[in-house]
């Protein structure tokens, strides 16, 4: 009867050995050697950083030094009671100054741009047998009155119509119109009429009478007067 036995044992095998003492000091030495470069790499860093801040601290200085001689050359200047005064007079003088422009643009004291428009307006629209013998303008041209003579009635009509397009009458309007024909008075014979001589020893007569004066006559054109009124509007 065979049997067999089994003589490997494990523990008889060549242990091999992991942390030995050279690959242990290869790698303090590295350990070594990093520290050592990190290091000095902090080292540098921190130069730097102090070359930085030593510039930063001397860019401040002089920054400081200029704002205290700026501070010396523009100081603050205490407020002046005259100035202040001269200030709060010339603000009620605006103030006024703007009233009376406020005032005169209204035209409650009157035409301020004057009155040379509403002339170049009649004489723009003139009509052919009609004239003009006088105009009145009062204050800012709200009231306006015109007198004049035209050969035909009709012609008056038409004179006023085209008044109404001149830009300086717009918003005004004719509220009386009066025409009349004048009568011409003809010139009176004021020297007294020749009488005949009276005969040998007659008796004086009387002084002679003065000629009869002739009848008047309707003149060849009438005379029309215009008054005008601001027209009234109301802003919704």
């Amino acid at each position: 009867m065979s049997q067999q036995i089994n003589l490997f044992n494990p523990i008889f095998l060549k242990q091999k050995k992991v942390f030995t003492a050279l690959p242990m000091a290869e790698a303090l030495g590295v350990i070594v050697a990093g520290a050592l470069l990190l290091t000095w790499y902090a080292g540098q860093r921190v130069a730097d950083l102090e070359r930085s801040a030593e510039a930063g601290k001397i860019m401040l200085a002089d920054r400081e030094r200029r704002l205290a001689e700026a501070n010396k050359q523009f100081a603050p200047r205490q407020k002046s009671a005259t100035v202040a005064s001269d200030l709060a007079q010339a603000e009620v003088e605006l103030r006024s100054l703007r009233q009376v422009e406020s005032v005169l643009r209204d035209g409650t004291l009157g035409n301020a741009a004057g009155y040379a428009e509403y002339f170049r307006a009649f004489s723009r629209q003139n009509v052919n047998g009609l004239w003009l013998t006088g105009a009145s303008i009062v204050g800012a041209g709200n009231d306006i009155g015109l007198q004049g003579r035209a050969m035909q009635p009709t012609l008056i009509p038409a004179y006023i119509s085209r008044l109404k397009s001149e830009p300086v009458m717009r918003g005004k309007s004719f509220a009386t119109l009066d025409i009349s024909r004048p009568e011409v008075q003809p010139q009176q014979q004021s020297q007294p009429l020749p009488a005949a001589a009276p005969p040998a020893g007659a008796t004086p007569a009387a002084a002679p009478a003065l000629a009869a004066a002739p009848a008047a006559t309707p003149a060849p054109f009438v005379q029309f007067s215009l008054q005008s009124t601001a027209v009234a509007r109301t802003e919704q």
